[in-house]
């Protein structure tokens, strides 16, 4: 009995560090997308990120663009969803409780966070086409205000549809979710986040349009939108939430459009 309290206790340690972990990369890439916003908007030669900044605004040399891009895409994924998974990794550590249950948590963040990164590099090819037909601008890089209310109006739109409300319900449901497509170790695992991910996906991917509209390197957007994400899963009356933004957004994008 005492081997197995020791070992139930070394799990909770293992899994309270891996936690750890994530915060600690999430808040490194916070601190990595200030330094890049920084860079665009001085655009010092001497900047640490200058390489960068120069890469994301020359669209025409389009490898270095893409690269560049799609790795500010991927930081800005692990520090905008990495809040949002959290939640669902401690109930699945509540449902996996053996040995290996922290490891596999671990392995279902990853997986969630691996569907994410695929979606940013889609993001960067779309910014790229934006920014090489003369739909971006300035050093943040954003829509024309008319464009930009294009695109709230669509994600307003998007807010209120049934998929939408579906999607969400699998990413306000985590045992729900966990009941109806639990697979065991950790290939399981890593399944489980990548198909999280994508329902994931399917509820947020007009509101990740929004940085088009705030502007691509605005941190102040990515923020805005790493909280009202997280807000959506965890406030009670989620629904609500989403189809006032929706409201909202559409509101502004009618404003901004006319």
């Amino acid at each position: 009995m005492t081997g197995i309290r020791h070992g139930a206790r070394f799990s909770r340690i293992q899994f309270s560090l891996a936690l750890a972990a994530l915060l600690v990369v999430a808040g490194l890439a916070w601190l990595w997308l200030l330094a890049a916003g920084q860079a665009m908007a001085t655009m010092r030669s001497d900047a640490p990120l200058a390489g960068l900044a120069l890469a994301m605004m020359t669209p025409g040399a389009a490898v270095p663009y893409l690269v560049a891009t799609a790795l500010m895409w991927l930081v800005m994924m692990v520090a905008m969803m990495t809040p949002a998974v959290l939640p669902m990794m401690l109930v699945f550590r509540s449902l996996d409780r053996g040995p290996g249950g922290a490891a596999d948590a671990l392995w279902f963040g990853g997986g969630y966070l691996v569907a994410w990164s695929a979606f940013g590099v889609l993001a960067a090819l779309v910014q790229w086409w934006l920014h090489e037909h003369g739909l971006l601008a300035g050093m943040a890089l954003a829509a024309s205000p008319k464009l930009a209310g294009a695109i709230l109006i669509a994600a307003g739109l998007w807010q209120l549809t049934p998929l939408k409300a579906a999607c969400l319900a699998h990413c306000r449901g985590p045992m729900g979710f966990f009941l109806k497509h639990w697979r065991s170790g950790r290939g399981g695992a890593l399944a489980m986040g990548l198909r999280h991910g994508l329902f994931c996906i399917g509820c947020c991917w007009m509101l990740m349009a929004l940085m088009f509209a705030g502007g691509a390197m605005s941190v102040a957007t990515m923020a805005a939108l790493a909280l009202f994400i997280l807000a959506e899963r965890v406030l009670p009356g989620g629904d609500w939430v989403s189809w006032g933004a929706g409201l909202g957004l559409l509101g502004l994008g009618a404003v901004m459009v006319w």
